[in-house]
């Protein structure tokens, strides 16, 4: 039996909840044959879109008061915790594998002199036009810049991952076979100040924070499921390479050629990169498609020491 931190993307979400619980029930299928196969798991979630929609709805409501940016974050944990409960619950019923499934609302500690606070650089929430975001900015002190020629976007400070604050209870879960759901988005990002956590205006990489998870409770691998089925040089381009084992050493390599994107492929090599220099264990990054096999290592890119 392995224990393994799966990564899912915010995007592949949908943007509503209509649409999140009928993408997550191909998730949880996608997921079936690891808990068939009796391995543990904690599963972190994006929700770049989500807790975006969530910051606006609070921002466009004149009669509501302004909910900070980590409260948001919390509810954005709290209800995609709830719809992958349910997937995964609804295709476990019935079955002799079936065990429990905990969300744990998750805070994660960041430096307050972490660089990425002065440079706004994590895009959240909807889409905007030029005019529109020019509005925003002024109306509410938004950053918004433009976000891969789709339109303008609002960006927040992207710290690094120090800790996990409920690591003890996560671990807890796992001990007892649980399947947990956790550092959703990321984490809430908290710093520290005389011995008291307080939450911060920001959103922490899920696949960073993926890593960091991975590296405290002794996951024999990270598995970043994505859109695409694995990582490529040259991506999109008639010359575009698939990799399938890389080392890091070649990665380093790589990534001095500036081969991938910071807004794309970038986080997850890095995340994968770290993990696997911190542990000495393999990371994969591949399609939710190829999930049973990525957890075989035998799909997706296989990120080596």
């Amino acid at each position: 039996m392995s224990r393994y931190v799966i990564s899912l993307g915010g995007n592949a979400l949908g943007n509503n909840a209509d649409e999140q619980k009928q993408l997550l029930r191909h998730v949880a299928e996608a997921i079936h044959p690891l808990i068939q196969a009796g391995h543990d798991m904690v599963i972190v979630h994006g929700n770049g879109p989500q807790v975006g929609m969530i910051n606006l709805s609070f921002t466009e409501s004149s009669s509501t008061p302004m909910m900070p940016f980590a409260e948001c974050g919390a509810m954005s944990q709290g209800y995609i915790g709830f719809h992958i409960q349910n997937a995964l619950h609804n295709i476990m019923n019935g079955h002799a594998d079936s065990r429990p499934v905990s969300t744990v609302v998750t805070q994660v500690l960041v430096d307050p002199e972490d660089p990425a606070f002065q440079q706004p650089t994590k895009p959240i929430g909807a889409f905007y036009n030029e005019t529109d975001a020019r509005t925003l900015a002024r109306s509410t002190g938004y950053v918004m810049v433009e976000d891969s020629g789709r339109g303008y976007r609002r960006v927040v400070p992207s710290p690094k991952p120090v800790d996990i604050m409920e690591k003890d209870a996560i671990l807890a879960l796992l001990d007892q076979h649980q399947i947990v759901i956790a550092a959703g988005g990321g984490g809430i990002p908290v710093i520290e100040k005389e011995g008291k956590l307080f939450g911060v205006d920001a959103v922490i990489d899920k696949d960073h924070a993926s890593a960091k998870m991975a590296e405290i409770i002794g996951a024999d691998a990270l598995v970043i499921l994505t859109a695409v089925d694995a990582v490529y040089l040259d991506f999109n381009t008639p010359d575009q390479r698939k990799l399938a084992k890389v080392t890091l050493e070649e990665l380093d390599v790589f990534l001095a050629d500036d081969h991938f994107k910071k807004g794309s492929m970038l986080p997850k090599i890095e995340a994968c990169m770290a993990f696997t220099k911190a542990t000495g264990r393999p990371s994969v990054i591949a399609a939710l498609d190829d999930a049973a096999l990525a957890f075989q290592q035998q799909a997706g890119t296989i990120i080596l020491p």
